[in-house]
């Protein structure tokens, strides 16, 4: 094997466990990055002494992460340092906030206060929810997802049917809770799944094993750690990382590429995989020819959200902030049609904040504090501006102030904005989607975008628009998959 090269375009968490698993194997990977760093929507910047991880904050499923570096010898343990977060978020409300224990028992407990019934309800959800859990890492999302022959066997079909796939989400919290503050509480993880609980298929409940659980973590020194770790691995496995790669198209040959050009120079290569945005490496990197999907499928695909995100240093610390906090003091179903149906910017904005500063003293000076705002945003939007993002973070500065009695804006040491241009611009996002295709029951397993290209026998994709989806442990596992793909056929 070692006398086969592969490409891998792309260096974030998909890109890197691809040439991960293919260099384990003895194949000459060359990873190709646009940007100085790998990492891809998990790099990081420093300024002013505050060091700010630039997306996924949110440390679920850590089984994921543990068979992922054990597959190269390696425990968490030996590369990152794990905090087991307690609460796991607080909840705001208008009028109140909940937050969310690590204790099962306090869990229940919680619910019961808001419901009377609800713990025993509860319970039966978190059993079913574990056999969606495991049902569907042990057997679905590993598979290609090339044909829905894969599905077709016995055994799996009947697994399938525990899994809830025609139910939505919303009906299934339904099923369990009334009480609005704890349904919000239920749904609230498939918001990064890319749809409303109405539109979500109730196997995503999976999701809430996965939260409520198997827990928040947070390895120490931010979510670029597990990227540095990736790194160290893949050089370790011989990967010869290429960084300030912007690759600019895929060379073929009577349907078999065989080069990748780049802004610095070319290589030629055996087999490609791109965990770049699919759209874009179909639209930008191939001729017309080549590309397995038209522009009018990329155009009618439903796209998770883009966000509107801040990363503000403050000069001083506030009382009684968590690691995690949801800011539901607004109306959701307004929220929610503004992003998904009237493709507005929001009227009154729910809005997540992440303080790793709360937990590790080294993403802030001494006596400061660390944030990273995020506001759920429509794919749709056209008329960003810094008008419109200094709009939105006075909204957030005085429902802060409301909560913490503290006005932000008087404090600022760093202020950083992002949003759907710089989505489109530093990672070719499709539409400027921050967690790719949304996870609606059309477009899951099969009926995604082939991780295989259908026109180029020999290039392969990876990360959040196919198999199996958004999210950072679906897409370590997305990476696998495609790097399998190829082995089978060498």
């Amino acid at each position: 094997m070692d006398n086969k090269k592969v490409v891998v375009i792309g260096g974030g968490f998909a890109g890197l466990s691809a040439a991960s698993y293919l260099a384990n194997e003895g194949i000459e990977v060359t990873l190709l990055e646009k940007h100085d760093t790998v990492g891809g929507r998990a790099r990081k910047f420093s300024k002013n002494g505050f060091t700010f991880d630039m997306g996924p904050s949110w440390y679920w499923m850590p089984d994921v992460f543990e068979q992922y570096f054990s597959d190269f010898g390696y425990q968490v343990s030996d590369l990152y340092q794990l905090e087991r977060l307690d609460p796991s978020y607080d909840v705001f409300f208008k009028k109140e906030k909940i937050s969310v224990p690590t204790s099962e028992a306090d869990l229940f407990e919680l619910f019961e206060r808001y419901e009377s019934g609800s713990s025993l309800r509860l319970k039966k959800f978190f059993d079913e929810a574990e056999i969606k859990y495991k049902i569907g890492l042990g057997e679905f999302v590993s598979k290609p997802s090339l044909s829905i022959f894969e599905f077709a066997q016995l055994d799996l079909l009947k697994k399938a049917l525990k899994l809830d796939i025609f139910k939505s989400m919303r009906k299934h919290v339904a099923e369990v809770v009334k009480h609005p503050y704890l349904r919000l509480i239920l749904e609230f993880p498939v918001l990064f799944l890319g749809q409303t609980a109405a539109n979500i298929p109730a196997l995503y409940s999976l999701m809430n094993y996965a939260d409520l659980k198997l827990g928040t973590w947070y390895p120490m020194g931010g979510m670029n750690k597990i990227i540095e770790a990736m790194e160290k691995v893949a050089i370790e496995l011989g990967v010869n990382i290429e960084t300030n790669q912007n690759v600019l198209h895929i060379r073929t040959h009577k349907g078999k590429a065989y080069e990748v050009y780049s802004s610095q120079g070319s290589f030629k290569t055996d087999y490609i995989i791109s965990s770049a945005d699919y759209a874009f490496t179909e639209k930008n990197l191939l001729f017309e020819s080549d590309r397995s999907y038209s522009d009018n499928y990329w155009n009618s695909r439903k796209m998770a959200p883009s966000s509107l995100l801040y990363y503000v240093g403050l000069n001083t610390k506030i009382d009684k902030l968590k690691h995690h906090s949801l800011f539901f003091d607004s109306n959701f179903e307004n929220h929610a049609k503004e992003i998904y149906t009237t493709h507005k910017w929001p009227t009154d904005p729910l809005f997540y904040l992440c303080a790793p500063s709360r937990t590790d003293k080294s993403v802030a000076p001494p006596g400061k504090e660390n944030l990273f705002f995020l506001i759920p945003t429509s794919v749709e939007l056209n008329d960003d501006n810094e008008i419109i993002r200094k709009k939105y973070f006075e909204m957030i500065c005085k429902r802060m102030e409301g909560h913490f009695g503290i006005d932000i804006s008087k404090h600022i040491e760093v202020y950083e904005t992002f949003s759907r241009k710089e989505f489109m611009q530093e990672y070719n996002s499709h539409k400027g989607n921050a967690y790719g295709l949304a996870n609606t029951l059309d477009q899951t397993a099969f009926l995604k975008p082939k991780l295989k290209s259908k026109k180029v026998e020999n290039l392969y994709f990876a990360g959040q628009l196919t198999t199996p989806g958004p999210g950072v442990p679906p897409s370590l596992i997305s990476g696998k998959v495609a790097a399998e793909q190829i082995l089978k056929t060498i």
